[in-house]
């Protein structure tokens, strides 16, 4: 079974209430699961959270009953891969047999249904630990990323043994979108580390490529949605 997953904390300190906000007609956290109920490869869904609303809104939309998350996983420090290993285990405690865990950001509702589609494919055709949705970084440690040195001045952040002195000469850097990710339940149960096996790039345009954990990320997706809905 592919099972397409939410977490949603009660708690956000960059946008009070923002998972329930409504943007574009809907809450948030509605574009999420609608793409995930919209997906063919989706046979289940389920929300991780420690708030009532947002469960029941679950529940009344068809997702699995799992409870709520522990208040050892409602924290803002809590990674993420705990609260996948929490879902996969409740999920599993119901009898259902996992071939991948599809979790989406509820704060980035710019993907497709194809992004998800496309993320399981590359997952199955490359035998993927995980899949995780990323695009060409906007800025380069080689090129444009500074630091200060020991004196405090400005340095780049990672040299080469030339300087470079344009963009296209500097290695590809990747930027990680908070957005899809495609987890083996094997790999997910064995490791406490995102980037400790198999780990391969789901690539998204940049124009997808953006989350909201502010006032001004919601005033740039706001934007982007209501143009993409021809708004």
């Amino acid at each position: 079974m592919i099972i397409g997953h939410i977490g949603a904390r009660k708690a956000s300190k960059g946008l009070p209430g923002k998972n329930f906000r409504e943007i574009c007609g809907k809450p948030l956290i509605a574009w999420s699961y609608t793409h995930l109920t919209e997906a063919a490869v989706i046979d289940h869904v389920v929300i991780s959270t420690d708030d009532e609303e947002i469960y029941t809104f679950g529940q009344e939309h068809g997702a699995l009953d799992i409870g709520l998350r522990p208040p050892s996983l409602s924290g803002d420090t809590v990674a993420k891969w705990a609260v996948w290993q929490d879902s996969l285990a409740k999920v599993e405690a119901l009898g259902i047999k996992v071939e991948a865990l599809i979790d989406l950001d509820c704060t980035n509702p710019l993907r497709d249904v194809s992004d998800i589609e496309n993320a399981l494919g590359l997952f199955r055709e490359q035998d993927a630990d995980l899949v995780m949705s990323c695009c060409e970084a906007r800025k380069n440690p080689y090129f444009n990323l500074l630091e200060y040195d020991d004196q405090g001045y400005l340095k780049v952040s990672k040299t080469l043994a030339g300087s470079v002195v344009a963009r296209q000469a500097a290695p590809t850097v990747l930027e990680h979108v908070a957005s899809t990710y495609v987890i083996s339940p094997t790999y997910l149960r064995a490791n406490n580390f995102l980037y400790g096996g198999k780990v391969l790039p789901y690539m998204m345009g940049q124009e997808k490529s953006f989350d909201i954990d502010s006032p001004f990320d919601f005033e740039i997706v706001e934007f982007l949605l209501k143009k993409r809905l021809g708004g």
